[in-house]
């Protein structure tokens, strides 16, 4: 018997964890993190928000929950709302909204750079929230708004962990921040900051804190932090869910009767005899005595 010697079978390829640190790989969104190690550029899609990179920086987010750069320059005044809708539509010349309000005049570069950092952190800390479903990434051209101050994407992580902790810290149940926020009736009712009053008198059992911070035309994670001590003080509570409702027994279809066919007869359910009637209840007896006292009185 002649044995046949077999090549032995290639091992498996074992990923290195000191390369996988090299490129950048984990953190907050292990695909964030790719992308930027590849300095790629264009949109990158998550549940929660939208994240915008130019050669592997974050240049802009964006959020649902989040308000916007444009609410944040016009709720108080900074910027007047016509202003933005012209840079918006003078933006087409390749020169950006950015460039547009600097260079006519209705913002100062420092207050511009300013507000869209906030405005990027903002939105980033959803946008990068823990997802059910994974991002998707559109390789194309940077964001319309044109470069104000990239942010590093390891700055963005690292503030939004911090942000997470800060909360959890506050108030660790995260349920608050969506669902609708009714006021509580507390034993002893705190003494609040005048932001924290100005939170308080807008929730109505409709609004949730994404909805109280567009409306106040603030950063929505300063009002989740408002929210969050208010509920720690007991002071709001979110909206309870209703109870399912008991699925019902479907209907059972009568069966199919020939044409002129009578309908059934309904067999009639014979009544049992020769029950043995059984003594009265002591304790319902003494109830119903003591209503008949009661009720004459």
């Amino acid at each position: 018997m002649t044995a046949v010697r077999t090549a032995e079978p290639p091992r498996l390829p074992v990923r290195s964890k000191t390369a996988a640190g090299e490129r950048g790989w984990g953190g907050v969104s292990p695909m964030l993190t790719r992308l930027a190690a590849e300095r790629a550029t264009g949109v990158l899609v998550r549940e929660r928000g939208t994240l915008h990179l130019a050669d592997g920086l974050v240049v802009h987010a964006e959020s649902p929950s989040a308000p916007g750069l444009d609410t944040l320059l016009t709720a108080h005044g900074t910027l007047p709302p016509e202003a933005w809708q012209r840079a918006l539509t003078e933006a087409d010349d390749g020169r950006g909204v950015a460039r547009h309000l600097v260079d006519g005049g209705h913002l100062t570069p420092g207050a511009l750079e300013l507000c869209h950092l906030t405005a990027v952190y903002d939105a980033a800390y959803f946008a990068l929230a823990p997802s059910s479903t994974p991002g998707r990434f559109r390789y194309g051209t940077a964001h319309r708004l044109g470069p104000i101050r990239p942010v590093p994407v390891a700055a963005l992580e690292h503030e939004t962990l911090r942000r997470r902790d800060l909360l959890h810290r506050i108030w660790p149940d995260p349920g608050t921040d969506e669902a609708p926020l009714i006021r509580a009736d507390p034993v002893a009712a705190p003494a609040l900051t005048r932001r924290q009053q100005t939170v308080l008198d807008r929730v109505n059992g409709v609004r949730t804190a994404p909805d109280i911070a567009r409306e106040l035309g603030r950063l929505a994670f300063h009002t989740l932090v408002d929210v969050r001590r208010l509920m720690a003080a007991g002071v709001v509570s979110p909206l309870p869910r209703p109870a399912h409702p008991k699925p019902t027994e479907p209907r059972r279809a009568e069966p199919r009767r020939a044409r002129g066919e009578p309908p059934p007869v309904p067999v009639p359910v014979p009544v049992p005899t020769g029950l043995v009637e059984l003594p009265p209840d002591p304790h319902t007896t003494l109830l119903k005595r003591l209503r008949d006292a009661l009720e004459a009185l």
